[in-house]
């Protein structure tokens, strides 16, 4: 029996949505941020204690050299990785040359990510070289491909459009309706990688599975690396139970897009029927680490794996993870079932063995690929953005040092009034933004600490700030607040993760993932119908680029946990870019928005907003001080 299973206008005037920030935000397991800051004097010899970890250390200065023998200029970050393979010391640097006091004089790899530059691995021997320094040679970087997974052949806007309305139409499992715009499309477009695809989609929804392979081949030779054709080849194979051919279009997905959990996911499926458990653990785990929560659809496979390799006690602490988000999963829970069946005792007998042997897989639509949206960014799980291989990341230490910044954020300002450009669009059904409207207003913003452990935001507009003075009645509130994510008394309710170090903007940043915790208070956005209507809270979930050298935070970009039923709130993604903001006549800079961009579904209301903002005052500098708009640095 197959057992585990791999998921694949408003009507009244007073009804307004209002989405916003709270205004108070509480101090909340402030000593919950991850990982440890090292004192200089708790870094010693790598795996030692005691007096030997304190007194044998070198001094040691690393140059970065270009070709030409001058020093490379940008952003660096280099890292030192002891014996074991463990993250031991890292520092950046912006003028070519960084120095590492109080080392252990052992071997080490070095690894240095620079800006401009391809990244390069060195070994070194620090064994006596108090007071030596190491040169190491950085090559320029070469372009890369940025066609890579892409669709290469350009569409017309009328074929756009049509395949806008196909989307749509599948969408809702209108099948007739998505034919009949898929043939329009294909009559303007008639060898266009997407449109087969599409045609692929159309044909599983009606059932025809052949077809719809027939059709994903043609897709995949009209652009061999178009993923959505990969996947799906790869999903129809497996359930025709022909994982090694599966495998082949999987391994092609991952070389396309090696951040996709999704591939790895299908990989995990694949390779536990061809019977390798150990392949399928790998390929699970990596699906969770790249997926985050939307891919604990993968933790029934690795609950197979992990039974199939004897380790019972893992595999029901892995499947009681998922069942308690997914306790509606029948062939999770016989599985679950069948795993009780194998004592402690014969786990990793003979008998324990065979039985968990006789577990069998069923593939289901657990990692059902999802319809691109026409007007919806992508969740911010569906991938991780590119990331330098083999970085060392010290999370605990980022967090910190980010915090910090926003800590003076807060410190710094009292008030501060900015241009602010709004310019609304609402979306059609099919996709497609509207007529668009703008507005302008004179901005303001309050921040303080009102008590330790709270801070008050409020914010103004100069033409009022009710919703009836935003389009549609709908008003966006709480943008600059979104920063105080990573202020010590909110960090604390997320859950972190150091996805890597990113080229970012001609520089280099930290790429961090987080997820509101769902046991902890949700104090950061919530939406509330109405003036004084009734509140709700919004979990969020993100991803901080935050640079390497200033620990500012670059750019966030949100997504809801999950939706909202109660209010038909279906979708809410933001992306928010900083930049600095320079006084003249005073040594004050704080990086503040320099746009906006809000996305929303709700109660079948799509809208896409941009903000923009200038001209920025600070009160609690000089109330009549004009400053420049924020303008990133390179």
């Amino acid at each position: 029996m197959q057992l585990c299973t791999l998921k694949h206008s408003l009507l009244v005037l007073i009804l307004v949505l209002l989405f916003d920030f709270p205004w108070h935000t509480s101090a909340y397991a402030q000593d919950q941020v991850p990982g440890p800051i090292l004192s200089e004097s708790s870094r010693g010899v790598p795996n030692t204690v005691g007096l030997s970890a304190l007194v044998e250390t070198v001094t040691l200065g690393v140059y970065l050299k270009t070709p030409s023998g001058k020093p490379a200029e940008g952003t660096a970050v280099v890292t030192l990785i002891d014996l074991s393979g463990q993250f031991y010391r890292q520092e950046t640097t912006k003028s070519g040359y960084v120095q590492f006091n109080s080392i252990a004089p052992t071997e080490y790899t070095i690894q240095v990510v620079a800006q401009g530059f391809e990244s390069a691995v060195k070994k070194l021997d620090a064994s006596g070289m108090e007071g030596r320094a190491l040169t190491v040679e950085l090559q320029p970087s070469l372009a890369e491909d940025a066609a890579i997974g892409a669709e290469f052949n350009s569409l017309s806007s009328k074929a756009q459009k049509e395949l806008g309305k196909v989307k749509e139409a599948l969408r809702v499992n209108k099948s007739a309706e998505a034919r009949s715009h898929l043939d329009a499309a294909n009559r303007i477009a008639p060898n266009h990688a997407e449109v087969q695809y599409l045609y692929g989609v159309y044909s599983l929804q009606t059932k025809n599975l052949s077809q719809a392979k027939s059709y994903w081949m043609k897709s995949v030779e009209l652009n061999p690396k178009y993923l959505l054709a990969l996947l799906s080849l790869a999903e129809a194979l497996i359930r025709e139970n022909r994982p090694a051919e599966a495998r082949e279009y999987l391994n092609r997905a991952v070389e396309v897009e090696p951040s996709s959990w999704r591939a790895y996911a299908i990989l995990a499926d694949a390779s536990l029927r061809m019977g390798s458990a150990e392949e399928a653990v790998k390929h699970a785990e990596r699906a969770l680490e790249l997926g985050h929560g939307q891919a604990a659809i993968a933790l029934p496979v690795l609950a197979c794996a992990l039974a199939k390799l004897g380790e019972k006690a893992r595999a029901m602490t892995v499947l009681q993870a998922y069942l308690q988000e997914h306790a509606s999963d029948p062939a999770a829970k016989k599985l679950q079932e069948t795993l009780q069946t194998i004592s402690m005792t014969e786990t990793h007998t003979e008998a324990g063995t065979a039985k968990a042997g006789e577990l069998g897989f069923s593939s289901g639509e657990a990692t059902a690929l999802p319809l691109p949206s026409n007007w919806l960014p992508p969740d911010v799980d569906e991938k991780v953005p590119p990331v330098e291989p083999g970085t060392a990341c010290a999370l605990g230490e980022v967090i910190q040092r980010a915090g910090k910044r926003v800590q003076e954020f807060v410190e710094n300002v009292d008030r501060f009034t900015a241009s602010e450009f709004l310019k609304h669009e609402p979306i059609d059904k099919w996709g497609f933004a509207g007529s668009p409207e703008t507005r302008k207003y004179d901005y303001v913003v309050s921040v303080e600490e009102i008590k330790p452990g709270s801070l008050n935001v409020e914010e103004f507009r100069g033409t009022g700030n009710s919703p009836s003075e935003f389009p549609g009645g709908v008003a966006t509130k709480g943008l600059p607040a979104l920063v105080l994510i990573f202020h010590p008394y909110n960090a604390g309710n997320f859950e972190m993760t150091c996805e890597g170090l990113a080229r970012w903007s001609g520089g280099l940043a930290w790429q961090v993932h987080f997820l509101q915790r769902p046991e902890k208070p949700n104090t950061m956005r919530r939406y509330r119908i109405g003036v004084d209507g009734p509140s709700y809270p919004v979990a969020l979930k993100g991803r901080a680029w935050i640079l390497a050298d200033s620990f500012q935070i670059a750019r966030l970009e949100t997504d809801l946990v999950a939706p909202l039923p109660e209010i038909r709130l279906f979708a809410d993604h933001t992306a928010i870019e900083y930049g600095p903001v320079k006084f003249r006549n005073r040594n004050v800079e704080m990086w503040l928005p320099q746009s906006a961009e809000v996305f929303y579904d709700w109660r079948g209301r799509r809208s896409h907003r941009r903000h923009t903002f200038s001209n920025y005052l600070l009160f609690s500098v000089d109330d009549r001080q004009r400053i420049s708009a924020p303008k990133v640095e390179n």
